[in-house]
């Protein structure tokens, strides 16, 4: 996975995405494991399906700190996730694929907690 995050470290797009301090609160609240539940349900029905109508529109860019986290890592839509995982478009993804994508947001999730406690 640290290829996938020096890859995205150079895309100044991906790089802008930050958690907010709503964001780190939240995460305080439900507690980092119900953060996890929240990717995993997301990616089930948002991104996991073989065709998805609003492909590339279904991910808000804020009001959630997943939503966040899946623009910073290329996993907001199957376009992007087939350009920077190389994960093709067209198929539903299967349960470890799944995984995958959660872990890479969770990952990104854990970098910003620990940025953010540094300050």
């Amino acid at each position: 996975m640290n290829d996938i995050f020096e890859k995205l470290a150079k895309s100044k797009f991906r790089r802008r995405f930050k958690l907010g301090k709503k964001d780190f609160a939240y995460i305080e609240e439900k507690g980092i494991d119900v953060i996890k539940q929240h990717a995993a349900d997301f990616i089930k029905k948002r991104i996991a399906p073989a065709h998805i109508e609003n492909d590339g529109k279904q991910t808000p860019m804020k009001n959630h700190p997943v939503f966040i986290a899946q623009h910073a890592t290329a996993t907001c839509c199957r376009n992007c996730i087939s350009k920077w995982h190389k994960i093709p478009s067209g198929i539903e993804l299967d349960k470890s694929q799944q995984n995958y994508i959660v872990e890479i947001i969770m990952q990104w999730i854990e970098q910003q907690i620990k940025l953010n406690q540094k300050k």
